[in-house]
């Protein structure tokens, strides 16, 4: 292999990608402002589920990292430079959420009560449980299920909690990738084995919040309903879109001439945890499902109930067949997962299915059934956080003084990976 003698290349971000990622912010930029014009509440539910999309595909980013220092994998060594680059985007990603959940908070609308009145305003995001009038005894939106909530449901241990995620978060990402850097320039295995604590703190802190960051930013949007497993549903949907984005990003970087030293086993390998891990999204899902419908409970049942609703449930149907029959058929073979341009329509097909994923999760909790359908809010703000987020990976990719991790102990390992 001629891989030694161009591991020390550095990438340039420049070229049709930076043009087109430019145009794709400015278009999302005026699909937000098109959408707050025709309707707030519908553009507050779209701002929230692509920052929300947007954070989680870069938590999943730290979260490779951190699995293949844990595990001690040789394998991942020659690739560990695009999820780092999500790593060093996750602050951005981060501050961009907590503004929209902040504005969708603070910022208020008149709401009609069911005696037809409006003496209460709501917020434009978690209103069934923000709005102060909900807890304040004797005002007609007082709801008794709530306030018993509302120890956990609080705005102040809110915004605590999902500020200690994005921070802990952040923080132990961007730790890996300066000890990476470090061992780039020094060598040895002093940085390794800093990276190898800093992993396992991340795994632990991260596999005791990440169901916690679902049911603050997703689930409370329907405060009513409550699942245990919808943490894990979550994490399912943000590590395959995840790795979806890692490997679409590595072959897009292949096809520009960078890291010809990624084979078609390095593919096989990330074609396999995205086939393996839409199969765990699929098992999470039909479990939640199938056991919310045998209990029968009517704070549960709702939850399906407005999903199942003729505005909803054309996209609540094909949402498991775009996210479990799409990659089980396509990526089951063997060679489908060794070739690059079918492993990238796969990669394109599951990331916009887990958008849908999260649509159908946002949607009718904050917009109701007046949100069905994608117009020009969804697909123009859409288009720019997509534009955003590789505008951001790859100008952080462009910072790496080398594309590969080249003092890494297991570098060789990878750069001769074959299965």
């Amino acid at each position: 292999m001629e891989t030694h003698n161009t591991i020390n290349e550095q990438y340039e971000f420049g070229g049709k990608l930076k043009t087109y990622s430019l145009i794709a912010i400015v278009i999302g930029v005026i699909g937000a402002i098109v959408g707050f014009i025709m309707g707030p509440e519908r553009e507050f539910a779209n701002l929230l589920l692509n920052g929300y999309y947007f954070a989680c595909v870069c938590i999943a980013g730290i979260f490779f990292c951190a699995v293949q220092y844990a595990a001690q994998a040789g394998w991942s060594a020659s690739l560990l430079r695009v999820p780092q680059a999500f790593a060093r985007v996750l602050p951005y990603a981060a501050v961009i959420l907590v503004v929209v959940v902040a504005a969708g908070i603070f910022m208020h609308q008149p709401v009609t009560t069911e005696e037809g009145g409006h003496a209460i305003t709501g917020t434009y995001l978690y209103k069934e449980w923000a709005p102060k009038a909900i807890t304040t005894p004797g005002n007609e939106a007082y709801n008794k299920v709530i306030v018993g909530k509302s120890g956990y449901l609080n705005i102040p241990f809110f915004f605590l909690r999902l500020a200690f995620y994005l921070v802990a978060y952040s923080i132990l990402g961007l730790m890996l990738v300066k000890y990476s850097n470090n061992e780039d320039e020094l060598g040895g295995m002093f940085n390794y084995k800093k990276s190898f604590n800093i992993a396992c703190a991340f795994l632990a802190i991260f596999g005791f919040t990440v169901p916690l960051f679902a049911f603050d930013v997703i689930m409370s949007l329907d405060a009513h309903y409550f699942s245990t497993m919808f943490g894990w549903y979550n994490f399912a949907a943000l590590w395959v879109s995840g790795l979806s984005v890692i490997t679409l990003v590595t072959i897009t970087l292949r096809r520009q001439g960078y890291m010809q030293w990624i084979t078609s086993d390095h593919l096989h390998n990330l074609g396999q945890l995205m086939f393996g891990f839409s199969i765990f999204w699929t098992y999470l899902w039909f479990a939640q499902f199938l056991l919310t419908y045998y209990a029968n409970i009517p704070e549960e049942a709702a939850y399906f109930y407005k999903r199942w609703e003729p505005e909803f449930q054309p996209w609540f149907w094909l949402n498991i067949v775009v996210n479990f029959l799409t990659p089980f058929l396509v990526l089951m073979s063997r060679d489908s997962k060794r070739h690059e341009s079918v492993l990238r329509a796969a990669c394109i097909i599951i990331i916009l299915g887990h958008w849908l994923d999260y649509y159908i999760m946002i949607m009718p909790g904050t917009v109701g059934p007046k949100g069905r359908g994608f117009f020009i809010q969804e697909i123009f703000t859409f288009v720019g956080f997509a534009g955003l987020f590789t505008f951001l990976v790859f100008n952080a990719l462009s910072k790496f003084k080398s594309m590969v991790p080249k003092n890494h102990p297991f570098l060789q390992e990878s750069l001769h990976h074959h299965i």
